[in-house]
C-alpha cells in the first residue's frame, strides 16, 4: 500500500510540471534563458490557479492504479481456484485404522487347531519376538476364543519384505491388531455402535419363521418378537392371517446392521383380540424392568406357554391315549414338543428343583416346585443341564435340560407335565392368576413411553406376501423413532 502511494505521488508531481512548463513556454513567443529564474514562481501560481483540477485527476489516477492492482490480485486468486479444483479428492479407503491404499492385504481364517503361536510361526516370526507378542496378547483378549473360522487380515507395506500386522476380528463388535515389526505390540480396538429405531410387520400366512425369513427379517428378530410375546401368544398354534407390528432397536457398526436390541413395542392381532407388549426399562432398578401390556400389568404372568422354542405340539394331553412304545391306551397326563436333540429346554417358571434324576420310563427328567400350588416336569432329556441338581434355585427361561428320547420314547421330544394342588393337569387349558401391576409410583414414566410407542405400531400396515406387488412392497414400513428417557 505505501509502494502504491509513493508511485502515484511522484506521477502527480511529474505531470504537474509538466503542465505547468508547457503553459509557461507557449505563453512567450520567445523562450529566453533569463526566463528560468521565473519558473517555480510561474508553476506555483499555476498550481494554485488550477488546484481543483489537480486534485480531481489525482483522485483519478489514484482510482485507476488501485482497480489494476486488485484485478491482478482477483486473477491469481481465481487462477489458483482453478489449479486447486482441476485435482480429484480422493478419499482414502480405511479399515482397521489403516488406509489400505498404502497397503497390501490377504484375508485368511483360523484353521482347524490353529493356535496363535501356530499363526505367527507361519507368518517367519521368531521364537523370542513370538513369546513377547503372545504374553502381550493374553492381557488384551482370551487367547481361548481364537476359534477356527474366525477371521485374520495379513496387512504389508512389501510382500517381499514380510507382514507388518496382523488383524484377528474376535467379533464384529472389536478386533486386535498385532504390530509385528516396528512397535512388536498388541492392541485391542472397540467400534462403536450406533442404534437405530426401527419397524418390522407382517401377515401370517404359514408359520412365524415364514412370516419372517420371507419378508427379510433376521431370525435374532424373531426370536426377540416371541420373546416380547411369549406369555400372551401360543406360537405353536398361530392362525392364518393374524398380524404381527415390531418397533424395535437395530444395532449398526459402520453402517451394517450387526445384532438386534430390545423390541421396544409389539402388537399382535389374532381374530378379534389384540395383544400389546411393551418394554419398560428402570434402569438401575432391574426388579421391575421387562414386558408389560397397556395397563401397566406383567406380560409374565407367572409361566411360560411352552418349554422349548421352536417346536411343534406332537401329542396332547389325554385320558386315553395309545402309547406308542407300549401299545396299549392308558392316561397321557403331559404335552409333548417335538424338536431336534439337543434343543434347549427352559424351566417355564422360577423355582426350586425337587428332582433332577433318571428313571425307566420318564428317562432323564427335571422336576421343579415353583410355589405351594404348581409344579412342572420335564422327561426325556437327552441329558440334564449342568448344575441343575435338587436344591438349586432355578429362573424362568432358564436351560435346564436338552431334548432326547430317553426313557419310553420313539423320538426326540420333551414330555412337558404341569402339576396344580398334586394333580396333574392340562396346561394348555389353565387360566392362572394375572401377575401384579407396576406400582403407582411408576405408571407415569411407563404412560409416557407407552404412549411415544403404540402410535408407531399404529402406523404400520401390514402387507400380505401374496398381495404385494413386490417382496418390498411387503417389507416397507415407516421409520421407528426413539424417546429419551433418563434412567436412575
Amino acid at each position: 500500500m505505501i509502494l502504491t502511494c509513493n508511485y502515484t505521488q511522484g506521477i502527480l508531481q511529474g505531470l504537474i510540471f509538466a503542465y505547468s512548463f508547457e503553459k509557461l513556454y507557449l505563453s512567450r513567443k520567445k523562450f529566453q534563458l533569463v526566463d528560468l529564474y521565473k519558473v517555480p514562481t510561474r508553476l506555483y501560481a499555476n498550481i494554485l490557479r488550477r488546484k481543483g483540477l489537480l486534485i480531481g485527476f489525482a483522485v483519478l489516477t489514484t482510482a485507476i492504479i488501485t482497480f489494476g492492482f486488485y484485478t491482478k490480485k482477483q486473477q491469481q486468486h481465481d487462477q489458483s481456484d482453478v489449479e486447486l479444483a482441476a485435482f480429484p479428492v480422493i478419499v482414502p479407503n480405511m479399515a482397521w485404522g489403516f488406509a489400505l491404499d498404502t497397503l497390501q492385504l490377504v484375508h485368511k481364517t483360523i484353521d482347524e487347531g490353529q493356535s496363535l503361536s501356530d499363526i505367527l510361526a507361519a507368518l517367519g516370526i521368531g521364537s523370542e519376538k513370538m513369546q513377547s507378542l503372545i504374553l502381550q496378547a493374553g492381557q488384551v483378549f482370551d487367547l481361548r476364543g481364537m476359534r477356527a473360522g474366525k477371521p485374520l487380515i495379513l496387512l504389508s507395506k512389501d510382500s517381499i519384505q514380510g507382514i507388518d500386522y496382523l488383524v484377528y476380528e474376535p467379533s464384529v463388535y472389536e478386533y486386535i491388531v498385532f504390530d509385528l515389526h516396528r512397535d512388536q505390540s498388541v492392541q485391542k480396538f472397540v467400534r462403536p455402535v450406533t442404534s437405530k429405531v426401527e419397524t418390522a410387520a407382517g401377515i401370517i400366512e404359514g408359520s412365524l419363521w415364514n412370516a419372517m425369513v420371507d419378508r427379510g427379517y433376521s431370525y435374532e428378530l424373531t426370536a426377540k418378537m416371541e420373546q416380547a410375546l411369549k406369555w400372551s401368544i401360543d406360537f405353536h398354534h398361530l392362525q392364518k392371517d393374524d398380524e404381527f407390528r415390531l418397533v424395535y432397536e437395530q444395532d449398526y457398526v459402520e453402517g451394517k446392521p450387526v445384532a438386534v436390541g430390545n423390541v421396544i413395542a409389539a402388537q399382535y392381532t389374532t381374530a378379534d383380540t389384540v395383544f400389546h407388549s411393551i418394554y419398560f426399562d428402570n434402569g438401575a432398578q432391574r426388579k421391575e424392568t421387562g414386558y408389560y401390556d397397556l395397563a401397566g400389568k406383567p406380560m409374565n404372568a407367572g409361566f411360560l406357554k411352552a418349554p422349548v422354542e421352536y417346536a411343534r405340539i406332537s401329542s396332547y394331553y389325554s385320558l386315553n391315549r395309545l402309547h406308542p412304545v407300549l401299545k396299549y391306551r392308558r392316561p397321557h397326563y403331559g404335552t409333548d414338543y417335538a424338536a431336534p436333540y439337543g434343543t434347549p429346554i427352559v424351566a417355564v417358571g422360577n423355582g426350586t428343583v425337587s428332582n433332577a434324576s433318571y428313571t425307566g420310563g420318564n428317562g432323564n427328567y427335571v422336576k421343579i416346585r415353583h410355589n405351594e400350588t404348581y409344579e412342572t416336569q420335564y422327561l426325556h432329556m437327552q441329558k440334564i443341564a449342568t448344575g441343575i441338581r435338587p436344591g438349586v434355585a432355578v429362573h424362568q427361561g432358564q436351560v435346564i435340560g436338552y431334548v432326547g428320547s430317553t426313557g419310553l420314547a420313539t423320538g426326540p421330544h420333551v414330555c412337558f407335565r404341569f402339576w396344580k394342588n398334586g394333580q396333574q393337569v392340562n396346561h394348555l387349558k389353565m387360566d392362572l392368576p394375572p401377575a401384579k401391576p407396576l406400582p403407582d409410583s411408576l405408571m407415569g414414566k411407563f404412560a409416557a413411553i407407552r404412549d411415544f410407542y403404540v402410535p408407531q405400531l399404529q402406523g404400520i400396515h401390514p402387507v400380505a406376501l401374496n398381495h404385494a406387488t413386490t417382496t418390498t412392497d411387503a417389507t416397507a414400513t415407516p421409520p421407528g423413532q426413539a424417546l429419551k428417557i433418563d434412567n436412575p
